[in-house]
């Protein structure tokens, strides 16, 4: 990973972890709102490969976990975070073959990203862990995400790529 790429990431998860605290939480959305810093995280682990997905996964599950209200054990996001960037960056070669693949991807890892932090929950035995609470958080939180993918991921996609070191360009 460049000097640059290092620095793009941190400004983008950063902002989006920004962004989430102060404008999308409050909002009286009804479920949970969309997460844009798993948006961010899947953008740049289709852009970088599966070791940076998940190195990426850690910083930015790690973020969220330390964030604002800061509810649940420290380390769960990094968890589920690490998985979808692995996972994201699974279809690495694909994204530019076919934008329904990403829109599938966005839809699955928002999906299994929910049932990964509600099943290590039940797993801690985490009393907030409700079944109505899941299927509406589950719910809302792939909505949202569908919603926002096209404007978030394909400019991460793009701010990526220009991080990118070519050999052939002196």
């Amino acid at each position: 990973m460049t000097v640059s790429r290092f620095l793009l990431t941190v400004l983008l998860f950063l902002s989006a972890a920004v962004l989430q605290v102060t404008v999308i939480n409050p909002m009286p959305l009804p479920g949970d709102g969309p997460d844009l810093v798993l948006l961010v995280l899947i953008g740049l682990s289709i852009v970088s490969g599966p070791t940076a997905g998940v190195v990426m996964g850690f910083g930015a599950g790690l973020l969220v976990d330390l964030m604002p209200p800061a509810a649940g054990e420290v380390g769960r996001w990094a968890l589920v975070f690490c998985l979808v960037g692995y996972l994201a960056a699974q279809v690495h070669m694909d994204s530019r073959r076919s934008p329904f693949l990403v829109v599938a991807v966005v839809a699955g890892l928002s999906a299994f990203a929910v049932v990964a932090y509600a099943g290590i929950g039940l797993f801690v035995s985490d009393g907030r862990v409700t079944g109505e609470l899941f299927t509406t958080s589950l719910m809302a939180t792939v909505l949202y995400n569908l919603l926002l993918a096209p404007f978030v991921i394909p400019a991460v996609m793009v701010l990526a790529r220009r991080t990118e070191v070519d050999p052939t360009r002196v």
